[in-house]
């Protein structure tokens, strides 16, 4: 897809996590990813229980298993963003599948078992957040590059000195 005659890529952070020998610094890439559709495929929304009562029945959405499965499912919705989002990195899991909803919350502890630390994971964690948010200050930084750029292409085009406007 092409908006404007640009072609639409994904957001992407990358990340690059020092080693003492330099040639080893682990890189992570993060994109942006859509995985709703995916995910309510594999892993579908618990059902809270029924509970019926003189006049009626009503799901019991206060049940401490329905709020494990909802807490746990939270869990691996998160665990997938992190894994496909993470996929341009070429990591190579040796427990997380992605044919296993259940594997998927293993990522933290491979990359542990990797040699990475909390801090490291927790690192990883947040680029992958920063890729897949969009937040003021990132949509106020393509605003001024875009209008810096019309500048650049109106001053030109009129051989004047374009003011930006000021935000």
């Amino acid at each position: 897809m092409k908006i404007s005659g640009i072609e639409v890529t994904p957001c992407e952070e990358v990340l690059v996590l020092p080693r003492s020998d330099e040639s080893n610094n682990l890189v992570f890439h993060a994109i942006a990813v859509s995985i709703n559709d995916e995910f309510d495929e594999k892993c579908p929304k618990p059902v809270a229980p029924l509970i019926q009562k003189k006049g009626g029945s009503y799901r019991d959405t206060a049940d401490k298993e329905y709020l494990a499965q909802v807490g746990r499912r939270a869990e691996q919705k998160f665990a997938l963003m992190l894994i496909r989002s993470l996929a341009p990195s070429h990591i190579e899991w040796s427990e997380v599948d992605l044919d296993k909803p259940t594997t998927w919350t293993k990522w933290e502890k491979e990359l542990k078992d990797a040699g990475l630390s909390q801090t490291e994971c927790n690192r990883v964690a947040n680029t992958v957040m920063i890729a897949n948010s969009l937040d003021e200050s990132k949509i106020k930084a393509a605003r001024e590059a875009f209008l810096r750029g019309q500048g650049a292409l109106l001053g030109k085009s009129s051989g004047q000195n374009i003011e930006q406007p000021s935000t």
